[in-house]
C-alpha cells in the first residue's frame, strides 16, 4: 500500500486537467511535473486503478476507410450472419422435407428466426444503422417489423402469378432480408464515415 496520498491526488489532479490520451503519457506527465521515477508513478497508478479511483478504456476500434476491408472488419460481423443465417434458412428449407425427422427441428429453428427477427432486422438497421437505440430496442423493433412485413410479403405474393406458396415466399423473404442487409451495411459505412 502506497502511504504518501498527496502524490496520489497529484496524479488525480493531473488526469482531471489534462486528459492525458494514454497511460505513456500519464506517467511522462507525472515524471515531468512530481519529478519522481517512472517505476514510482507506475506503482501509484497501479495502486489507483486497483482503487478504483482511475479507469482506463480501451482507444476506439478505427474504422475502415474502404468499403472491402469495411466488409472484412469486425463492424460488419452483423452483416455476415444475417446473410448467412438467411442462405442457411433458404437451403434447409429447400432440401430438408417434413419427414426428415430429426433434422427438420433444424429447419424449424431456422426458419422461426428467419421469419420472425432477421427482416425486421434489416429493416431497423437501414433505418438506424448506428447506435441511435440499444440492443433491447433494436430486437424489440426487429420482432415487431418482422410480424409487419412477412404479412405484406405474403400480401403481395398473393396477388403475383405463383401464390402464397413455400418456394415463393422464401424466395421472396430471402430477397428481402439480403437487400435491406446489404442497404443497412452501405448506411451503417456512410455514417462511420461522416463522423
Amino acid at each position: 500500500m502506497i502511504k504518501d496520498t498527496k502524490i496520489s491526488e497529484k496524479i488525480l489532479d493531473l488526469v482531471e486537467k489534462t486528459s492525458p490520451e494514454t497511460v505513456e503519457k500519464l506517467i511522462e506527465q507525472t515524471m515531468l511535473d512530481l519529478g519522481i521515477s517512472k517505476e514510482m508513478v507506475i506503482e501509484y497508478i497501479i495502486e489507483l486503478d486497483n482503487q478504483g479511483k482511475l479507469k482506463f478504456s480501451n482507444p476506439p476500434e478505427s474504422v475502415p476507410t474502404k468499403l472491402d476491408a469495411y466488409l472484412l472488419s469486425t463492424h460488419a460481423a452483423w452483416f455476415w450472419i444475417i446473410i448467412t443465417l438467411s442462405i442457411a434458412t433458404a437451403i434447409t428449407v429447400f432440401t430438408i422435407t417434413e419427414k426428415a425427422f430429426p433434422y427438420v427441428y433444424i429447419r424449424y429453428v431456422l426458419g422461426s428466426i428467419f421469419v420472425l427477427f432477421l427482416p425486421g432486422f434489416s429493416l431497423i438497421k437501414t433505418l438506424f444503422p448506428t447506435k441511435e437505440i440499444d440492443n433491447i430496442e433494436r430486437t424489440a423493433l426487429s420482432i415487431g417489423m418482422s410480424l409487419a412485413l412477412v404479412p405484406l410479403v405474403g400480401l403481395l405474393l398473393n396477388y403475383t402469378p405463383w401464390g402464397i406458396r413455400l418456394m415463393p415466399i422464401t424466395i421472396s423473404l430471402l430477397t428481402l432480408t439480403i437487400i435491406l442487409t446489404v442497404t443497412g451495411l452501405i448506411r451503417e459505412y456512410q455514417e462511420n464515415m461522416s463522423d
